[in-house]
């Protein structure tokens, strides 16, 4: 991907200095397993999955600079690379938003090492990058696009620009109302049922995530040779049915909450293909 000397966002927040600790909770055991497992999946509200972990709200944490903290020049890279890709959506989704008669409100988007603590509560960084309907906050840490190349083995930096893409669609999705109509209608379903609509809720960003792809290549001719593969790759080897499989040896289609590999890829490439909001209709 052509991303040296373009336009970089101002919407970065970096707190890769800064040492977060919660105190209150419990440690180890299951609830490590049930992090490393979720940790595999995007959009996770850590304020769920680490009350569910705990079985109590997580609400002290202690916060603290590292005055000796220098990033590594590959560190600096990947920054400066996620805040091209941010620019790259700013621009996508202003453009949308006017088509539609609306106006674009842009993400905040927070670096962070280890551990952060977000509107949505604390988070580790095991559970991979996530979004924060609370203060509309998109939260990376750089380290994930390692173990997106070393343990999902989905290297390129397309597959790191797809990572981010899909966390601004569920930006866009809040802006919509689309997340909140979602999460309304799913209080009193079954988990089966609220499951259901929480895959067709990231299908959709997968879908958005297409759309970036589809117009910052058509303004900009950014894509190099192999890049859509590599966005390809990312998106097949996060469906739920292969994690599971990797995970404990089999798949529970009940238990789906981001789609199937086959799913992901289907509407990835719909956005990809078609550039328009509409075709992004998986509700």
């Amino acid at each position: 991907m052509k991303w040296r000397n373009r336009r970089t966002s101002n919407n970065i927040e970096d707190r890769r200095s800064n040492s977060v600790r919660r105190s209150g909770g419990k440690k180890g055991g299951i609830g490590i397993i049930v992090v490393a497992l979720i940790a595999m999946y995007f959009g996770v509200d850590p304020k769920i999955i680490m009350s569910l972990i705990d079985g109590t709200p997580l609400t002290q944490t202690t916060s603290q600079s590292d005055p000796n903290y220098n990033p590594s020049a590959e560190q600096q890279q990947l920054a400066q690379f996620t805040a091209v890709v941010l620019a790259d959506t700013e621009d996508t989704w202003h453009a949308l938003f006017q088509q539609m008669g609306k106006r674009y409100q842009e993400p905040q988007l927070v670096l962070f090492t280890d551990a952060v603590q977000s509107a949505c509560g604390h988070a580790e960084s095991a559970m991979g990058p996530f979004y924060c309907p609370n203060d509309k906050k998109i939260y990376i840490d750089l380290g994930f696009y390692k173990q997106l190349k070393d343990h999902h083995n989905a290297p390129g930096d397309f597959a790191q620009a797809y990572v981010i893409a899909h966390e601004v669609g569920h930006h866009v999705q809040n802006l919509l109302g689309i997340s909140g109509q979602v999460h309304q209608a799913q209080q009193g379903m079954t988990k089966t049922e609220a499951n259901a609509l929480s895959v067709k809720l990231e299908l959709q960003a997968d879908c958005f995530s297409g759309l970036w792809a589809h117009h910052t290549e058509k303004a900009k001719q950014v894509l190099e040779q192999g890049d859509i593969e590599e966005a390809l790759t990312a998106a097949s080897v996060i469906g739920d049915d292969r994690l599971q499989k990797q995970a404990r040896g089999y798949a529970l289609p009940e238990s789906f909450t981001h789609g199937t590999s086959q799913q992901r890829l289907f509407w990835f490439k719909k956005g990809l293909a078609n550039g328009i909001i509409q075709s992004c209709n998986t509700l």
